[in-house]
């Protein structure tokens, strides 16, 4: 794992542009601290957002999420999902405008890419091991690459070296580490942690390009949010790009048996998520 000193730290807060956490989740966790949370007063909150509180039902009630019935306002989906679960998607879905400047890259298709990435880790966590809250899944799938677009926003070559990483193979985090003395894990890693993200999951955003990261099977939590990272990434380029994603070839073994389904269930899994992903877009 990366070796994360307070001399590094420094660097990293003082030569980007760490998003700020937006007031509104900074009120919502004073509401949340409260010992006994007003929901009504929380779901105000979130609907006098109209764009957010429209895009937070959208995904609740997309196939991907798995609910059973249709939610039409925040205050119901407080009330059937939990407060922990709707700050989890509120949280996520305030880092995408959260990121603003001139990008060397498209930053509407890099939300889109981490969207089906969410959307993918949210169908998987439906469909095995129903240990992680869902919305904790959607995320880190959200979360897990935001430091691509500091990158991008900094650098106006770092559009050549995704380029690079994505033709020869290797892994973007060597190149990034190589030409910038950091990379996008880390700097993810920042991002969550100054948000007050949950400390494992701002470790898994670190080490999400760790291959060896289930070479050693615990059985806990942080290895099965890995495994099922690992395998949404896979079902997205998949069924995107008609791909291979880089790391699966090397971790697939290890993340289907976390997982505990063969490689016939994960294509029985592929083809669903391809038939939900069509109907979804179109």
């Amino acid at each position: 794992m990366f070796n994360l000193d307070n001399k590094k730290m420094s660097l990293v807060v003082s030569s980007f542009q760490i998003p700020i956490k937006p007031q509104i989740l900074i009120e919502m966790q004073l509401l949340l601290d409260n010992v006994e949370p007003d929901i009504h007063s929380i779901a105000v909150l979130i609907s006098n957002d109209v764009g957010l509180s429209s895009t937070t039902l959208k995904i609740i009630n997309s196939p991907f999420y798995g609910m059973n019935r249709k939610i039409s306002e925040i205050k119901q989906a407080v009330m059937m999902l939990g407060l922990k679960t709707i700050s989890g998607l509120v949280t996520a879905l305030l880092l995408k405008s959260s990121f603003q400047g001139n990008s060397c890259i498209s930053l509407e298709r890099f939300w889109d890419d981490s969207l089906d990435l969410a959307n993918a880790m949210a169908f998987i966590g439906n469909k095995v091991k129903n240990e992680i809250p869902v919305d904790m899944l959607y995320t880190i799938g959200l979360f897990q690459n935001c430091g691509i677009p500091l990158l991008a926003l900094k650098f106006d070559d770092y559009k050549e070296v995704l380029i690079e990483a994505n033709s020869s193979g290797v892994n973007s985090i060597e190149l990034e580490e190589k030409k910038y003395q950091t990379n996008h894990a880390v700097l993810g890693y920042y991002v969550a942690s100054s948000w007050y993200l949950p400390q494992e999951l701002c470790v898994l955003i670190l080490r999400h390009h760790e291959i060896n990261y289930l070479s050693n099977i615990l059985g806990n939590k942080e290895q099965l949010a890995f495994a099922v990272l690992k395998a949404a990434e896979h079902l997205v380029e998949r069924v995107k790009r008609h791909n291979v994603s880089p790391d699966w070839a090397e971790i697939k073994e290890a993340a289907l048996d976390v997982l505990g389904l063969t490689s016939i269930d994960y294509d029985d899994l592929e083809d669903d998520f391809a038939e939900l992903f069509e109907s979804y877009m179109f």
